[in-house]
């Protein structure tokens, strides 16, 4: 009899499939000028400066990297003003939300999240042989109520992606610290905000506020989006020293390599760089709300650089049909939705070619 060489609960894991890349559509399809608007990907690129940088930094890179990020952490610290003590730098935020249930799940214990949200935070707790409890949005946001109320003796980890990943909607101050106020001690709310810097809404909570207050709170952030640094993969977590000092324990070292480092450092400088993806992200946000409403197509209040939008169709099938005019979705399925995809807001190019190709796709299929 042959002994079992895995461990049982990475079986209960659903692996991450990301979004198809514009060289593998060309090459899978035969066609060029391909636009993917799929990953919710800064359609401006990176900052100038970051570029810079990153041709600078050639020759240096047989060396490794300094392990502790210390620039780039100081230069974090000064910006949103807490202690170098209170952050964590990663390998993209998804690294640190790994670090967490790492850090803080013992088997059998349980993290609350959103439903639909993002998948990161089920693939951690499983990992670690932990149980998720998903709560179904109300109105394609977060039912913060009904999660403080799912909330037992072994909950120790709860997930509010805010924006929400893939519906964009976000929990207000208001309800947000009802959330916290009704926690046991010993739970710690995770703040994703992974889009944080496209927010407009004067009600969104300041979570760092929290972690001065020495609240159980680790705010997420990236420079994976509106930064434009997705493929150098660099992302930071923010809360009081005591939880951060317990992430460290579990972090590989040299887990941040040297350009993302120094790129991450030179786009956080680059004001012009954010200011121009920020209004580009408006303009693009109210040419697409408008399209969806011309087409009568329902679409959730998006505070985010993208839309999670109801087109009444099988997903896949439209999926298809815009990958062979080289327009890359994603589709609403892997979320439980299979009549919605999300889209990124591009540039204007990019939006009116989206809009334009799902306006005949839509027509061919229905």
């Amino acid at each position: 009899m042959s002994k079992q060489i895995y461990r049982q609960t990475i079986m209960s894991i659903k692996p991450y499939v990301p979004g198809k890349p514009v060289e593998e559509v060309e090459r899978e399809l035969g066609i060029s000028n391909v636009i993917k608007l799929a990953s919710n990907e800064n359609p401006l690129g990176p900052s100038p400066a970051a570029m810079q940088v990153l041709r600078e930094l050639v020759p240096r890179v047989s060396a490794y990297p300094d392990g502790n990020c210390y620039y780039l952490k100081n230069a974090l610290a000064a910006q949103l003003g807490v202690a170098t003590e209170a952050l964590i730098v990663g390998n993209g935020s998804d690294e640190i939300i790994k670090l967490i249930a790492e850090a803080f799940l013992e088997p059998g214990e349980e993290a609350i999240v959103a439903d639909p949200t993002f998948s990161e935070y089920d693939f951690a707790v499983k990992v670690m042989g932990g149980k998720t409890v998903a709560i179904p949005a109300v109105n394609m946001t977060h039912d913060l109520p009904s999660m403080a109320a799912a909330v037992t003796e072994k909950t120790k980890l709860v997930f509010v992606c805010n924006p929400n990943n893939p519906t964009g909607t976000i929990v207000r101050r208001a309800e947000v610290e009802k959330l916290l106020d009704s926690l046991p001690k010993g739970v710690i709310v995770v703040f994703d905000e992974a889009y944080y810097e496209y927010v407009v809404d004067r009600e969104y909570p300041q979570t760092l506020d929290y972690v001065r207050q020495d609240r159980d709170v680790i705010v997420l952030r990236t420079f994976s989006k509106i930064y434009g640094l997705a493929g150098l993969r660099v992302g930071y977590g923010v809360a009081r020293p005591e939880l951060i000092g317990y992430l460290s324990r579990v972090k590989e070292p040299f887990n941040v390599n040297m350009p993302a480092q120094a790129a991450a450092l030179a786009a956080l400088g680059d004001n012009e760089h954010l200011a121009r993806s920020r209004t580009l992200n408006e303009e693009g946000k109210a040419f697409l709300a408008a399209e969806f409403t011309r087409l009568s197509l329902n679409f959730a209040p998006t505070e985010a650089n993208f839309f999670w939008v109801n087109i009444a169709a099988d997903c896949r099938k439209v999926f298809a049909q815009l990958l062979r005019q080289g327009v890359i979705v994603r589709t609403g399925d892997i979320f439980g939705a299979p009549d919605t995809i999300r889209v990124t807001i591009g540039t204007p190019e990019q939006n009116g070619r989206l809009t334009g190709t799902l306006e005949e796709v839509l027509a061919a299929v229905r």
